[in-house]
C-alpha cells in the first residue's frame, strides 16, 4: 500500500479499518466481510438484499483511488471509484439497504451503470428486454449495413428467439439461454454485406448453412433450437458443452 495515496488508511491499521472508522464517524452501521478472491487486499460490505453479493471495495495502486464492484447474482450492475472514504461507506449502506442502483447513483455521482445492468437486477425478463432494445439501437445506428438491421427487426419478431437474451460478436447476432457471462449461446446467425447470412451452432463455430435472406436465416435457426430451451434465465446456466 503506497503510504503516498493511502497514509489514512495506513494508520487506520488496513482498508477494512479505515472503513469502520469512518462509518461510525458518520453514524453509518456497517457490516464487512472478507473481499473477492480474485481480487487482492479487498473488503465486502454486507448485504441481506436477495441476490446481491456484497460490495466489493479495492484499491487501485497508481493513485489515491477506492474502487466499488457490486454484483448481482454473478452481474455486475455498478461500479465507481472516488478518492474519499466516505463516499464508499454512502455507497455501500445504500447497496446494503438494497437502495435500487438509479437512485444510489442520484446521490452518489461517482458510481457509474448502465440501464442493461440495472435491468439485470430486476430479473432476466427485464435483462433480456433491455439488450433486445439496445440492440435495436445498434441496428437503427448503422444504416449501412442494412443486412444487420434486417436480422435483428426479423428475430425480434420470433417469440422464442425474442425470449432469448442477445449479443453480438463481430455483427454476429447470438441468442443466449442464461442473461450472464459466459452465455450459453444457442443458436447465432451472422449477416454479410451483399451476401448470404450464414446461420451457426455458436456464436463463432459450427456452421449450419448459409441462406440468401433473414427471414429463411431465422426460420432456419428456429428449426436448430432445441425445444427444451425457453426463456432465458438469470446469470449462468451452469451447463457446460
Amino acid at each position: 500500500m503506497n503510504s503516498e495515496f493511502y497514509a489514512d488508511v495506513i494508520e487506520a491499521g488496513g482498508l477494512a479499518n479505515a472503513l469502520e472508522q469512518t462509518a461510525t464517524g458518520l453514524d453509518i452501521p456497517l457490516v464487512l466481510v472478507p473481499g473477492r478472491k480474485e481480487i487482492a487486499d479487498s473488503v465486502g460490505i454486507a448485504t441481506t438484499t436477495p441476490g446481491r453479493q456484497p460490495l466489493t471495495v479495492f484499491l487501485r495502486t497508481d493513485i489515491r483511488g477506492f474502487q466499488v464492484s457490486g454484483r448481482s447474482g454473478e452481474v455486475e450492475i455498478v461500479r465507481g471509484e472516488t478518492g474519499e472514504l466516505g463516499d464508499i461507506v454512502r455507497a455501500g449502506a445504500a447497496w446494503a439497504a438494497g437502495t435500487p442502483v438509479p437512485l444510489m447513483r442520484d446521490t452518489q455521482a461517482f458510481l457509474l451503470f448502465d440501464e442493461l445492468a440495472e435491468a439485470h437486477e430486476r430479473g432476466p425478463e427485464a435483462a433480456v428486454a433491455a439488450r433486445w432494445d439496445q440492440l435495436r439501437e445498434q441496428a437503427a445506428g448503422a444504416p449501412d449495413f442494412g443486412e444487420f438491421g434486417r436480422l435483428v427487426e426479423v428475430a425480434y419478431e420470433e417469440p422464442r428467439l425474442r425470449q432469448l437474451f442477445p449479443f453480438t460478436s463481430h455483427w454476429t447476432v447470438a441468442f443466449s439461454s442464461c442473461t450472464g457471462r459466459p452465455y450459453r449461446d444457442e443458436i447465432a446467425i451472422a449477416p454479410q454485406p451483399g451476401r448470404p447470412y450464414i446461420v451457426l451452432q455458436h456464436a463463432n463455430a459450427g456452421m449450419i448453412a448459409e441462406v440468401p435472406t433473414a427471414e429463411e436465416a431465422v426460420a432456419l435457426a428456429l428449426a436448430h433450437l432445441p425445444e427444451s430451451v425457453g426463456p432465458a434465465v438469470a446469470g449462468f446456466t451452469g451447463r457446460h458443452r
